[in-house]
């Protein structure tokens, strides 16, 4: 039977609760009570005029970049669109139905200005990581870090110049000022003196690298410092995209969240690439931290013939002791007054004596091409020697397996929140996106956790 035709009619009045209609079990929902914004606009107080229009809300800016970042909007175009159109979108910013959503300049504007002035977005980090403190998800005593690269809003056929011949003189915009600003900073201009086989006049700051997996791009690395408990994020800093700028951001963080948050790790589990003798070095004797890491080492050779492993080196003597029981000592002459260690690019070079390795049975296998051997002996070879010693221990073996936990986090980063391209460019912009994201990751771990710990309490 054909059911009847129906001409819509207006209602006079409606009724209508944006409560009802989000779910129960919906993300936003979840994250909504990790979410606590009560101090932005304390914070922000001294960078509004008392006078004139009034501006944007910036708790509902920060509400609807917290929803671009957990959702994977990239776009701030669509993200205004989105809240525009979604009820869980409207409810979360607290809207309601007859609310205005702000232009998508806005977020430029503000970014530029307020935010980064005020450090805004690392409060807002910060403060979510101590709401996982309080939760209890944050132990304290074991960390990990790592670093991924992520490709900048640069392209890599364009608006690139020679690295040896420098930005030219006309270069001008926001991205070159911040460039020119960190080029004393450890962790990107400073962070190895070998200059970039290129350069983008778009992102000067960003690193050409062919790392990643594809063909070579332009670059930066997001470095993330975790708490190995339950894989919550504790800081997170940006850096070019070279090794030596990943270290000089792990001090950075470790450092931090001392300061900031009070957390004093006992362990740090990290890759080989954080290995060094003078990161080993800091983390015991400055830091007092335990280094879960393997020892970055390059002398072991590959011509068959000894390495510096194959002989003993005694503390007493501070001397080594080859395999066919000769000594090499740093200094074979005696002194009246004693003189300090020769010490080159903070190696020590121990010789033995050519009387005993010319008649040596063992010189073809140890120094062939030589009148006698020369090992050589970092200023921080105890640290080495300590990270050497627990990677002989279970603990290390756990910390090796729970430090991939950083390396999932990385993998959701960039193919569930899609951000495995920056959208904003410089520095500036770089930390920017990273804060967020980790936030926003944070959010969703607590959104994930918290519910789950509920309902396994007796009731």
């Amino acid at each position: 039977m054909m059911g009847e035709r129906r001409v819509e009619q207006g209602a006079l009045f409606y009724e209508f609760s944006l409560e009802r209609h989000v779910p129960q079990d919906h993300l936003l929902r979840a994250i909504d009570r990790f979410v606590d914004l009560d101090g932005v606009r304390a914070h922000l107080a001294s960078f509004y005029s008392p006078i004139g229009r009034p501006s944007i809300d910036p708790e509902l800016m920060i509400r609807m970049l917290l929803i671009g970042y957990c959702m994977g909007i990239r776009s701030e175009r669509r993200l205004c669109e989105e809240v525009h159109l979604n009820l869980a979108y409207r409810w979360f910013c607290r809207l309601g139905l007859d609310g205005d959503v702000p232009d998508h300049s806005t977020f430029s504007k503000n970014r530029h200005g307020r935010f980064r002035e005020s450090d805004l977005l690392r409060e807002l980090f910060e403060s979510v990581v101590r709401r996982c403190m309080a939760e209890g998800l944050v132990g304290g005593e074991g960390f990990a870090v790592d670093a991924s690269i992520i490709r900048a809003d640069a392209s890599r056929h364009r608006s690139a110049v020679d690295g040896a011949a420098g930005l030219p003189p006309g270069a001008a915009g926001r991205a070159v000022e911040e460039y020119l600003a960190v080029l004393d900073d450890a962790a990107f201009g400073a962070a190895t003196p070998v200059t970039p086989k290129y350069i983008s006049l778009s992102d000067p700051a960003s690193r050409w690298t062919a790392a990643q997996a594809g063909p070579a791009s332009f670059a930066y690395c997001t470095n993330y410092l975790i708490d190995l408990d339950h894989a919550v994020i504790v800081d997170v800093e940006p850096s070019t995209a070279v090794r030596q700028g990943e270290l000089a951001a792990c001090r950075t963080m470790v450092e931090r969240t001392q300061e900031r948050l009070g957390l004093y790790p006992e362990r740090l589990a990290a890759d080989t690439a954080y290995g060094s003798a003078e990161m080993l070095d800091w983390l015991v004797h400055e830091q007092g931290i335990e280094p879960h890491i393997r020892v970055f080492d390059m002398s072991k050779r590959d011509d068959d013939t000894f390495s510096r492993a194959d002989f003993t080196y005694d503390h007493a003597t501070d001397a080594y002791t080859c395999p066919g029981g000769k000594l090499l000592k740093s200094s074979r002459r005696a002194f009246k007054v004693p003189r300090a260690v020769s010490v080159k690019d903070d190696m020590i070079r121990y010789r033995a004596s050519t009387h005993d390795c010319a008649p040596c049975a063992l010189k073809p296998v140890c120094c062939p091409g030589q009148p006698h051997r020369k090992v050589m002996r970092s200023i921080y070879e105890g640290a080495r020697d300590m990270a050497r010693d627990i990677a002989k221990t279970d603990a290390y073996v756990t910390s090796r397996r729970e430090r991939k936990k950083v390396e999932m986090l990385f993998a959701h980063l960039k193919r569930i929140l899609g951000l495995d391209r920056l959208r904003l460019r410089g520095p500036c912009g770089a930390r920017d996106e990273f804060l967020l994201a980790a936030t926003a990751q944070n959010l969703r771990k607590l959104a994930k956790l918290i519910p789950l710990r509920a309902q396994a309490c007796p009731a």
